[in-house]
Order: C-alpha cells, then sequence, then structure tokens
C-alpha cells in the first residue's frame, strides 16, 4: 500500500528524496490578504461576513456566553471528563516542571547582569474545527501558557453549525475545565487577524476584543497563512503543517503495532504523512499487509487510504539502522516512534524530531491526549530548528544590566576603543561623558 523508496547501498543526501506534503503556504498568504486587510480595517462586521462566507454561519454574537461555556461543562460525558482531567493533570505536572527562574550574573566586582523570565501578557489560542474536533488542543495550549503565568488567553475556534454557531461543546467544556472564559466562535484567517488587530464591540454589545501579543495553535493552511502574514505583528509559535509520523523499526518490532500507528496519524488529513523507515524488507511487506486489513476497516477509511497512498507517505529501505538513523533525523519528524531492539539508545542519539516515542508502548497516540507532553510540534521538517510548544514558548528573557560607577569606569576604554573601531563615536562619548577627569580614554 506504502510508496516505497529505496536508499540501500548509496550515499545520497535523503532529504531531496524522502516523501513530504506540498504546500505552498506563499499562494494561500495572497488568497487571504484581503480578508486580513478587511479585518484589520473593518473589525465585526468583516468577521461576520468571512464566518457566513466559510462556516455557513451568520452568528449574532462572536464572544461565547460565559455561562455557555459553564453549561457545556456540566453536558461533559463523564468518561470525557475523567479524560480531560487526566489529560490536563499529567500535562501539568511536566509543564510546571519547565518553569525559569531568574537568575544572576556577577561579571566584575560591581557589575551584574540578572535574566529575568517575564510571560506574554495576552495570548491568542487556535483550536480547529474541521474534520476533527479537538478538545485536547485546548489543554496543550492552554496549560504551558498558564504555568508560564500569561496573565490573559483566549481561545477562538470555528463555529459550527450543528451547535447553533458555537465551537463544539467539548472544546467548551475543555475551556470550562481550563478555567478560560474569554472564547470567540470564529475561524480560519479571521480568527487570526481578529487576535492581531483586535475588534470593537459587537452589535450584540460584547466586550471589544483585545488585540493579543502571541497567538499559538495549529490550523489548515489558511489559518498557517495568516500567521505568517501577520508574524511580526504578533508573535506566533509555528507554521503548523499536515501532521507527520515517522517510525524507524527493525525487525523486532510488530507490524501491527507499526500499521496501526501509521493509521492513526493518516487519519487526521488526506494530506498527513505516515512514514516508515527500515532495513527489513520483512518488516515492510508485514505492515503493508496489516496496512491492507487494518486501514479498510477503519471509521475514516477514505481519508487514511488517500493520506497513506499520497506521495508524502511511504516506506523508506535503508542499509541499517544507522542508516535508518541519518534518514529520520533529515526527515525530522513532528512525531518519531522507535520501535528496534534497545529502543532508548537509538532514541537518544536522535537530534532531529518534535518528539521522540520510544518502544513498543510509547504509541503517538499516547503523547496525542495523556503522556503530559505537548503535542503542538513542529512539522515540515522544522523540528530541525525548532521545538514543540511548552512553558518557554511563551516566557521572554529581558537582561536587567547593573554596573557601578567603578564598574564602568574600569570597562570604559573598551567600550571606547569598540565604538571607535565601529565608527559609532557618540557610543564611546556616552560613556566617556560620565568621566570628565578622563578616565574613559
Amino acid at each position: 500500500m506504502l510508496n516505497r523508496i529505496d536508499l540501500r547501498g548509496g550515499a545520497r543526501d535523503p532529504r531531496r528524496l524522502l516523501p513530504r506534503a506540498q504546500l505552498d503556504v506563499s499562494v494561500a498568504v495572497e488568497r487571504i490578504r484581503p480578508l486580513v486587510e478587511a479585518v484589520r480595517d473593518h473589525g465585526y462586521p468583516a468577521i461576520r461576513e468571512a464566518s457566513e462566507r466559510f462556516d455557513g454561519v451568520s452568528p449574532e454574537r462572536l464572544r461565547v456566553p460565559v455561562e455557555t461555556i459553564r453549561a457545556a461543562e456540566g453536558e461533559l460525558d463523564p468518561q470525557v471528563r475523567a479524560a480531560l482531567l487526566e489529560s490536563i493533570t499529567r500535562a501539568r505536572k511536566v509543564h510546571d516542571d519547565q518553569r525559569r527562574t531568574d537568575h544572576t550574573t556577577t561579571v566584575v566586582p560591581g557589575g551584574t547582569v540578572t535574566e529575568r523570565w517575564v510571560p506574554v501578557d495576552r495570548v491568542g489560542l487556535y483550536v480547529p474545527g474541521g474534520l476533527a474536533m479537538y478538545p485536547s488542543t485546548v489543554v496543550m495550549n492552554v496549560v504551558p501558557a498558564q504555568a508560564a503565568g500569561v496573565r490573559s488567553l483566549v481561545v477562538v475556534s470555528p463555529p459550527q453549525k450543528d451547535n447553533d454557531g458555537l465551537p463544539d461543546r467539548r472544546v467548551l467544556a475543555a475551556c470550562a475545565l481550563l478555567g478560560v472564559d474569554e472564547v470567540y466562535a470564529v475561524g480560519g484567517a479571521q480568527a487570526v487577524a481578529m487576535l492581531a488587530y483586535g475588534a470593537g464591540v459587537d452589535p450584540a454589545g460584547d466586550e471589544r476584543c483585545e488585540p493579543v501579543d502571541m497567538i499559538t495553535g495549529p490550523g489548515n493552511i489558511w489559518v498557517t497563512a495568516a500567521k505568517r502574514l501577520l508574524r511580526g505583528v504578533v508573535g506566533i509559535d509555528a507554521e503548523a503543517g499536515p501532521t507527520e509520523i515517522a517510525i524507524l523499526a527493525d525487525d523486532t518490532a510488530d507490524p501491527a503495532h507499526v500499521a496501526a500507528d501509521l493509521i492513526s496519524q493518516a487519519e487526521h488529513d488526506p494530506l498527513a504523512a505516515s512514514v516508515l523507515v527500515t532495513p527489513s524488507t520483512a518488516l515492510a511487506d508485514a505492515v503493508d499487509a496489516e496496512l491492507a486489513r487494518q486501514a479498510p476497516a477503519a471509521k475514516h477509511a477514505e481519508r487514511i487510504g488517500t493520506a497513506l497512498r499520497g506521495e508524502q507517505s511511504g516506506v523508506v529501505l535503508v542499509d541499517d539502522l544507522e542508516a535508518g538513523l541519518r534518514v529520520v533525523d533529515a526527515y525530522a519528524a513532528e512525531h518519531l516512534e522507535i520501535q528496534t531492539e534497545n529502543a532508548r539508545e537509538w532514541a537518544l542519539r536522535v537530534r532531529n524530531a518534535g518528539a521522540v516515542f520510544v518502544g513498543a508502548w510509547s504509541p503517538v497516540s499516547l503523547g496525542d491526549y495523556c503522556a503530559g507532553s505537548n503535542h503542538v510540534l513542529p512539522t515540515g521538517g522544522c523540528a530541525r530548528h525548532s521545538s514543540g510548544l511548552s512553558v518557554q514558548s511563551f516566557l521572554r528573557g529581558v537582561h536587567l544590566i547593573e554596573y557601578t560607577q567603578e564598574a564602568l569606569r574600569d570597562v570604559a576604554p573598551h567600550v571606547v576603543t569598540l565604538a571607535t573601531v565601529e565608527d559609532l563615536p557618540a557610543h564611546g562619548q556616552a560613556v566617556s561623558v560620565r568621566f570628565p577627569e578622563g578616565g574613559a580614554s
């Protein structure tokens, strides 16, 4: 079922040969630019028009009433509630341990630099609502922001026709469980633009949506394009593309497990990428057989089949696990599973991955919900230079520089010299003026 790429017997650079979804975000940016500018210039009327055009709803009010959010929690299925609470508890354990502490370095006597960690003040969190609903994404975005100390959180999620133009009720319930009460029924590029520019008081009399400082959360290509367009107006976490899983496996792996894990990510989206890297043709054949058995029986078989047959998915055959490690590092998967003998040893050698799932009993699905890790991760090879969402994402390092008169006098000649070398004499003068007796020369 999966396409095969044979990298055995050569030393080619795998980056150009590996399967990858092709998305032209730059084209999408130009498509959504007029909409983003309309929201900037006109606020709520432009947002409403876009919601009617793209979501088929024209809500009277965009902000979800607080009592509606609370009611959604009360109506939550007990099993779903218990699962969400467990996910929240585990995520808090992990993210609370990521908090940073201020540190002061004494550079010289009388001269110190203190690094303070200051949270972003207001954050907008995007929760998708297209092919699937994601209350788990509420958890993954809100928990690290709260652990970082973000003062103000606002959630946006697309309106649903079957929920009276409100976001999915499970998404609203997750917001209630986390204490988030500012939620807007807005999705797509118009939601990103509203968060970036804010919007005036709407005709229903709801509060103004104040602009945010940062936007996080995954979305479709239009959301990604809006984030790219507005980067700089606001901070963004990443340009999230279609989800992807890579599995490095040898002949000790259970083909039924491998196939199930490949299917689990293909279930997200027809553009989702499922990639197996292995030196074992026997395993590759057995996984193909399992995919042929398991995929047609899945609820979303059509979507899964499209993803598995797509150019973004495939089996990569390698000479050995060393070669396989080079391939998965080049691929830099959002999710990487290691299903090999001595899996932890191989996992510790991985340099490029959003998150690494070690061994047969740590599937990606665990990380999606209840491992305690974060499932908002870099895609499209961005794991080579970017991290997943964490407490650090919401913190800024700010240096406090404190020097005494004598500490500045001591280093002043060096400052003046470097300013002179760079032909910025006023920089040197800003130090020399403090020592008219000539102590800075």
